[in-house]
């Protein structure tokens, strides 16, 4: 299945590019998920938290608020640091995954001659 359409080809429709924007935002939300999962489990395990604080901890530092807890050990700083480090690449990745439907589409219009659009029209008919 082709994803993108090609620079001489005519910009997808509204519906295809509706399609393109929910499958970006499905995608990184499951990214999310696994890292918040991941912030969650290491958080339990490592220092000790129950679920909840560890959710907790796991969502501040994913959402770049910060951590709500004193780290009860070395192990679960260190486990903080790579996680904040993890989480910062998270957000670079997310960003990407939700802006590529929104810039290719710019992009592309900026490639569409008005003459070629009228003349595949006409071909169409």
């Amino acid at each position: 299945m082709k994803r993108y359409e090609r620079r001489s080809e005519e910009l997808a429709s509204l519906p295809v590019f509706v399609k393109r924007i929910i499958s970006s935002l499905l995608i990184a939300l499951g990214f999310i998920a696994v890292s918040l999962s991941v912030g969650l489990i290491g958080y339990h395990w490592i220092a000790g938290f129950d679920l909840v604080d560890s959710l907790l901890e796991s969502s501040m530092i994913l959402g770049g608020m910060g951590p709500v807890k004193e780290l009860p050990s070395s192990e679960a700083k260190i486990f903080a640091a790579f996680y904040a480090l993890f989480s910062g690449l998270v957000l670079i990745a997310v960003t990407g995954f939700l802006l590529a439907p929104l810039a290719h589409r710019l992009m592309h219009s900026f490639h569409i001659d008005e003459e070629d659009v009228k003349r595949s029209k006409r071909s169409k008919k």
